[in-house]
C-alpha cells in the first residue's frame, strides 16, 4: 500500500503541473497567492508527500480554481 500511495502522490505533482501551466502561474505566485510556503508546494509537485486538506485549498486559491480541478486526472487504482 505505501508503494501506491508515492505513484498517487508523483501523479498528484503532476496534475498540479499540467494545472499550473495551464493557467499560467508559476510556484512563486501560487504560494504568494495561497498564502503557503514555496516549500509547500515544490514538495507537492514533487510527489514528496500527501497534501493535506488545508494545502490543496491553499493551493487552489493560488491558481484561482475549484479544489477538485487538483484531483481531476486519471490514476488505475487496480493497476497500481
Amino acid at each position: 500500500m505505501k508503494e501506491i500511495r508515492k505513484k498517487y502522490y508523483k501523479a498528484f505533482g503532476q496534475n498540479l503541473e499540467r494545472v499550473m501551466e495551464k493557467n499560467k502561474k508559476d510556484v512563486m505566485t501560487v504560494a504568494s497567492i495561497g498564502k503557503i510556503e514555496l516549500k509547500q508546494v515544490y514538495r507537492v509537485l514533487n510527489g514528496e508527500h500527501g497534501a493535506s486538506l488545508g494545502t490543496i485549498i491553499s493551493i487552489a486559491k493560488g491558481l484561482d480554481i475549484e479544489p477538485k480541478e487538483l484531483f481531476d486526472f486519471k490514476f488505475d487504482l487496480e493497476k497500481e
